[in-house]
C-alpha cells in the first residue's frame, strides 16, 4: 500500500470558462479609441493671415527706422510690406482660405503700411522742418488713403453685378502703388544721395516736393480714374516672351540698384495711368455699343 502522505498530488485543473459568444467578440473587435476632435479653422485658413500680420510688422518696423532716420531701411521695410500684400491675397485664394476676417485685416494692414506710413517717412524726411502747415499734406494723404480703402471695402458685396470689362480695373489708384508715388521724393533722394549727386539730393529734402507729391497722390487715391488691375489681366501670346524678359531685367535693376529702380517705376506707372483710363472708356463704349445692336435686333 502506498503511503497517501508521500504520493504527490496533481494541481486542480481550472473552472472551465464559458466560452464568449459571438456578438460578444464582434463589439470587441469594433471597439476603437475614441479621439479628442479639436475645433477650428484649418492651417490653410491662417497662412493669409499670417502674412498679412507680418507685412503689418514689416510696415510698422519702417515707421520706427523712420524716427532714427535709418531711411533705407525704413524704405526696405515698406517694399517688403508691399511685396507681402500682393502675396497673401494670391496664396488665399489658392489654398481657398479666404474669409471676411482676412479681408477686413489685410484692409487694416494696407491702411498702416501705406496710408500712415509713408506720410510718416517722409514727415521725417523732409516736411518736419517745413514750418506749421508742413503736416497737413500728410494729413489729407492718410486721410484720402482711409477713404479710398473704404470705398473699395464697400464695392466687394457688388462685386458680381459689375461689367466683366469693369473687372480688370479699379476706381483710383490702388493702395501700394498710391504709397509707391507718394514715396518718390524717398526714393529720389536716396539714389541722389548713393551717386553724391548732392544738388539733387537737397532738392528731395526740401518740403514742397514731398508736399506735391503727397497732396497729388492723395487726389489719385480718391479720385475715379480707372487703373488696370494686373490681377485678371490676360497678356497677348506674342508679347509674352517681352514681358518675361523685360520683367527679368526689372528684377536684375530693382536687385543692383533697388532706388533708381523704384523712382523710375513711379514715373512708369505715371505714364500709364491715362493710358488705362483710355481703355477702360474704349472698352466701356464698345460694350454700351453692343446692347445697343442687341436692343434693335427685332429677332433678339
Amino acid at each position: 500500500m502506498t503511503d497517501p502522505q508521500t504520493t504527490p498530488q496533481l494541481p486542480a485543473a481550472p473552472p472551465p470558462q464559458a466560452p464568449l459568444s459571438a456578438r460578444g467578440l464582434r463589439r470587441k473587435r469594433l471597439r476603437k479609441r475614441v479621439r479628442t476632435k479639436i475645433r477650428g479653422p484649418s492651417f490653410n485658413r491662417l497662412i493669409p493671415n499670417i502674412l498679412t500680420m507680418l507685412g503689418l510688422c514689416s510696415g510698422l518696423t519702417g515707421m520706427r527706422f523712420a524716427v532714427e532716420g535709418r531711411f533705407q531701411a525704413a524704405g526696405v521695410a515698406l517694399l517688403l510690406s508691399a511685396f507681402i500684400d500682393g502675396l497673401d491675397g494670391r496664396i488665399a485664394r489658392l489654398l481657398r482660405g479666404s474669409t471676411r476676417f482676412g479681408a477686413e485685416f489685410d484692409s487694416l494692414s494696407d491702411f498702416v503700411c501705406f496710408g500712415v506710413a509713408p506720410s510718416f517717412l517722409l514727415f521725417f524726411w523732409a516736411l518736419q522742418d517745413g514750418g506749421r502747415y508742413a503736416f497737413l499734406p500728410c494729413l489729407m494723404f492718410t486721410v484720402c488713403m482711409a477713404l479710398r480703402l473704404a470705398r473699395f471695402n464697400a464695392t466687394l458685396d457688388g462685386e458680381e453685378e459689375k461689367p466683366k470689362y469693369a473687372s480688370n480695373f479699379f476706381t483710383g489708384v490702388p493702395a501700394p502703388a498710391g504709397a509707391g508715388l507718394a514715396l518718390f521724393p524717398l526714393f529720389l533722394g536716396l539714389e541722389a544721395q548713393k551717386l553724391d549727386i548732392d544738388w539733387l539730393y537737397r532738392l528731395t529734402r526740401l518740403p514742397w516736393l514731398p508736399a506735391f507729391t503727397l497732396i497729388s497722390t492723395a487726389f489719385l487715391l480718391v479720385s475715379t480714374l480707372r487703373v488696370w488691375s494686373f490681377k485678371n489681366f490676360k497678356v497677348p501670346a506674342q508679347y509674352v516672351l517681352p514681358v518675361m524678359l523685360g520683367t527679368g531685367a526689372y528684377t536684375a535693376v530693382l536687385v543692383a540698384d533697388p532706388w533708381a529702380a523704384l523712382a523710375a517705376a513711379g514715373v512708369i506707372y505715371m505714364i500709364l495711368l491715362p493710358m488705362s483710363h483710355l481703355s477702360f472708356l474704349k472698352l466701356k463704349k464698345a460694350a454700351e455699343d453692343l446692347q445697343e445692336d442687341v436692343e434693335e435686333d427685332p429677332a433678339a
